[in-house]
């Protein structure tokens, strides 16, 4: 679950602009400039609604989930990183803020990476363990993280379906790919209603869990509080966690567990 409600780029934080990525605003641009105070509601449904009707799915079938926290949204939604806290989910920072990493400038990203860990220390009372940008990091994020140190993991690819290692600075570094793909972004794009997605991402289970019989496989599914949060969205969500939880023999568990897991499993060579 991606928490990035709060911190998404707006007037309050001096962007001067009115972020509209996946809500039902995106791709309209009604306003040449000034405040989108319909995109800005969208975000705010994310924070006030979605995010509790997506932990009441998961609680009530005693599923983990990792949340990729963005630290300054959760520093202004306490009610809801206490929850986090609570619940014992993986916090794997989603940065300082919901903007683009790869436009920092290096001592920008450095201060952002020291914010955030700082932050969510406070907020969810435990360091982060796992760092994915917003789409794309910058060619400084993996070394920033690795001088910064503390960290197990990075979701900064999307290139595999299995956890991998890297070389950073002559020191080995896991990767913990993600996905768009088997992702609720879809919503915001050619995907219409529930059954289309539930349906896709069966589709992915399937072949993977087929493939699971000889080989590992890893799926991740990418979810948003103020896209699949809404009800006639969440029942996809909903039908596919049942799904899911029919079969035998898969592990639903947090990313940080993942990457532990490997790590002992399959240690660098």
């Amino acid at each position: 679950m991606n928490y990035e409600e709060g911190s998404e780029p707006s007037f309050q934080d001096g962007e001067g602009y009115t972020e509209t990525g996946l809500t039902e605003a995106h791709g309209f641009n009604q306003l040449d400039s000034g405040r989108d105070l319909a995109a800005e509601s969208m975000f705010e449904y994310g924070s006030r609604v979605g995010f509790w009707r997506l932990v009441r799915l998961f609680e009530e079938r005693n599923l983990p989930m990792t949340v990729f926290g963005c630290a300054l949204a959760l520093e202004r939604n306490p009610h809801a990183a206490q929850k986090i806290r609570e619940a014992g989910y993986d916090v794997c920072c989603h940065g300082w803020r919901w903007i683009k990493h790869f436009e920092l400038s290096e001592e920008e990203e450095r201060e952002h990476i020291r914010k955030a860990i700082a932050s969510l220390e406070k907020s969810v009372g435990a360091r982060p363990l796992g760092w994915y940008c917003r789409y794309g990091p910058s060619q400084n994020t993996r070394r920033l993280l690795h001088e910064e140190g503390g960290f197990l993991y990075d979701s900064d690819s999307y290139a595999d379906e299995l956890p991998f290692w890297q070389i950073v600075e002559g020191e080995p570094h896991l990767v913990v790919p993600y996905s768009l793909t088997n992702n609720d972004g879809k919503y915001a794009g050619w995907m219409g209603n529930s059954d289309q997605w539930f349906n896709f991402l069966k589709d992915a289970f399937d072949m993977l869990y087929a493939e699971g019989a000889t080989t590992p496989k890893m799926m991740s599914v990418g979810l948003h509080m103020r896209l699949v949060g809404h009800p006639a969205r969440a029942v996809g969500l909903q039908r596919f966690l049942d799904y899911v939880m029919s079969h035998d023999d898969v592990w639903v568990t947090r990313r940080c567990d993942i990457a532990n897991h490997w790590a002992k499993t399959h240690p660098f060579p």
